[in-house]
């Protein structure tokens, strides 16, 4: 694993690790899919145990699940009991490399890389951007590649994916930054955090939490009596 940035603002982890034949707890069963798919998704799952154990979550605790629009985030496992905020993940893959971002618990993150001599060509910019942006784009096409991964990294951070179209994103509206790492154009995207999907734990757990505070009386469990053995 190679660490990347860093980027100012909120506790971030970003790093990078190279597309390899590997296998994660992680994982996920993508049947049919190629080596190669099998191969990105793996790196990028390995990629992330090793930033979390970097940021000292305990993986047999933890599972990777996904909201509605596939977007992938952090849960406590069932039986676990526990509810408190968890870190907020992205992970991404280009020619080569998965690429993942942690951030502080409170935000969502987004992380898009690719080659920063990756050329895009001028009849897809119509697709990423309207107005004077595009106009921006078509004088400026040394641009381009930054401006894809900038727009990709809010994308993810919104939890969104193509669900949010480009060109609807004005990126000095957002908080989002690029930096060249090595061959790379990484670019990261964050948020304040809206709500994950809900588990019966935590429903259950907040339930008791008020009864608590409700009651101080309140407890659980049971009470026994050894009197009469």
């Amino acid at each position: 694993m190679e660490l990347m940035g860093p980027v100012e603002g909120p506790r971030m982890l970003l790093a990078r690790l190279p597309i390899q034949e590997c296998t994660s707890i992680f994982a996920e069963d993508i049947p049919r899919a190629t080596q190669k798919r099998l191969n990105d998704h793996n790196s990028g799952r390995l990629l992330l145990e090793k930033c979390l154990m970097k940021w000292g979550i305990p993986l047999d605790s933890i599972e990777v699940l996904r909201t509605e629009h596939r977007a992938p985030y952090l849960s406590w496992i069932n039986g676990v009991w526990r509810n408190e905020p968890l870190p907020g993940i992205s992970i991404g893959h280009c020619e080569g490399w998965a690429v993942c971002a942690l951030i502080e618990a409170g935000f969502w993150i987004g992380i898009d890389a690719e080659r920063k001599d990756r050329q895009i060509q001028a009849n897809a910019f119509d697709m990423m951007a309207r107005g004077n942006e595009l106009n921006f784009l078509i004088e400026n096409s040394k641009m381009a590649i930054e401006i894809w991964t900038a727009k990709e990294a809010v994308q993810k951070a919104e939890k969104l994916g193509m669900h949010l179209n480009p060109r609807d994103i004005n990126l000095p509206k957002n908080n989002v930054k690029s930096f060249i790492h090595d061959d790379l154009m990484v670019s990261v995207a964050w948020r304040k955090a809206g709500d994950n999907p809900r588990t019966a734990e935590d429903n259950l757990l907040d339930a008791t939490a008020e009864a608590m505070k409700q009651n101080p009386d309140f407890s659980v469990g049971c009470k026994t009596s050894r009197n009469n053995l």
